[in-house]
């Protein structure tokens, strides 16, 4: 607790979606993919939902297939063109800056907690003006060890020795809420991304916020967490 009474939390932050709006180069490099696979192509809104979730699900999704063998040559193609062109095809949201910069006058500590490879993730974050606001980067292993978003904010509690009860996630997709809420986090859910508000509800968001200015607010409103959960029972809809 900080000598102004404010409550200073470890944030565990997202990025596509959250951050960054990475639709261009997501959807270019899937279609990339697709294409050499001679694979259908979905139009742009059918690849909408490929923004948040790991690759290798949506790929999984988009082939109708469980076979890995194939998964794998669809990532390798993937990113054989996300790699070189498709990481810079990006923005940063409006008033994200604002946000982080505010975030960390007030005492949080920002890690990025992101389903995306994570040399993908340190490129994009220092292109873009956003490493100076985080302690550190996490994202997914190539290997694909840690796409479960909820293993990956358990390897970061971990690696870092943080208590679950003393940080909160921000994210757009239920995929974020869920890891979070698994490891006794709470989570506040953002409307600019590509999650709705009812996909964040059913999640079990402690929080929903339309635009980043709210994140502020929605922090300093969370209750505080109960004994030996660390999840909030009030939820904040903004």
């Amino acid at each position: 607790m900080s000598v102004t009474g404010r409550r200073e939390r470890t944030l565990l932050v997202d990025l596509d979606g959250t951050l960054t709006d990475n639709f261009d180069g997501i959807s270019r490099s899937i279609r990339h993919a697709l294409a050499a696979l001679g694979a259908p192509i979905p139009d742009a809104d059918g690849l909408l939902s490929c923004v948040g979730p790991p690759l290798r699900v949506s790929f999984a999704r988009l082939l109708a297939t469980a076979d890995p063998n194939r998964i794998e040559e669809a990532i390798a193609l993937y990113r054989e063109r996300y790699s070189v062109i498709g990481w810079s095809e990006n923005v940063v949201y409006e008033g994200i800056a604002p946000l982080l910069g505010a975030l960390v006058d007030r005492g949080h500590r920002l890690f990025l907690c992101t389903s995306k490879p994570q040399p993908f993730a340190e490129r994009i974050v220092a292109r873009f003006g956003i490493a100076p606001h985080l302690a550190g980067v996490y994202g997914a292993d190539l290997a694909g060890t840690l796409d479960d978003k909820a293993r990956l904010v358990a390897h970061l509690l971990a690696r870092e020795g943080l208590a679950a009860a003393d940080c909160v996630m921000i994210g757009d997709r239920e995929h974020d809420v869920r890891a979070a809420n698994r490891n006794g986090v709470a989570a506040i859910g953002v409307l600019w991304g590509y999650g709705s508000r009812a996909e964040l509800e059913a999640a079990g968001a402690a929080a929903i916020v339309e635009s980043p200015p709210q994140v502020v607010g929605a922090l300093e409103r969370l209750a505080a967490p109960r004994a030996n959960t660390g999840v909030r029972s009030t939820k904040v809809v903004l």
